[in-house]
């Protein structure tokens, strides 16, 4: 087994990611279940965002679980270097970040807007998973559209002057 610190600190990566993902997919695959099950008369507000925290709160589980089985089947040294990379990766670091400020506005913006339309502690908790799956699509979005992105290339020239012809490739 990998050393405590290490394996903690990944348990608690494993943690948010779980509960990142599952609040990603979570959402969509509720209201197509409920769609094609019962119709649109029986989608709410109040179970769409229950079953968003719900959702969450499954990944976040089962993402501690998965990372410490790995973490404690692994190497030390593996661990440790899991660790490092981990801790040292800018991406990860800017996507979580992108996250949590985006899970702590949502958290404050659905109760706000959406008062009567559901229970606080469901307007709250799924608030904020909507608003983490929110902050990992505008990270997405924001690291495949900015100018060294490899959707770039597949976008036309823009032309550095109004009138002049784009430059040729």
């Amino acid at each position: 087994m990998g050393s405590l610190t290490d394996t903690e600190y990944l348990v608690r990566k494993g943690i948010f990611t779980g509960h990142r993902w599952l609040s990603f997919v979570t959402p969509p695959l509720y209201i197509a279940f409920v769609l094609a099950r019962r119709g649109p008369m029986a989608l709410s507000m109040n179970n769409t965002l229950r079953a968003t925290w719900v959702g969450g709160g499954t990944g976040a589980a089962v993402g501690a679980g998965f990372e410490y089985a790995r973490s404690a089947f692994s190497n030390e040294d593996v661990v440790r270097m899991r660790r490092f990379n981990a801790a040292h990766n800018a991406a990860v670091i800017r996507a979580e970040d992108h996250s949590t400020i985006c899970a702590l506005i949502f958290s404050m913006f659905f109760p706000a807007f959406f008062w009567n339309q559901a229970r606080l502690v469901h307007l709250i908790l799924g608030g904020a998973g909507i608003g983490s799956a929110i902050g990992s699509w505008n990270y997405i979005g924001i690291t495949n559209m900015g100018p060294d992105s490899p959707l770039q290339a597949l976008l036309p020239p823009v032309p550095t002057s109004p009138g002049s012809p784009p430059p040729e490739s």
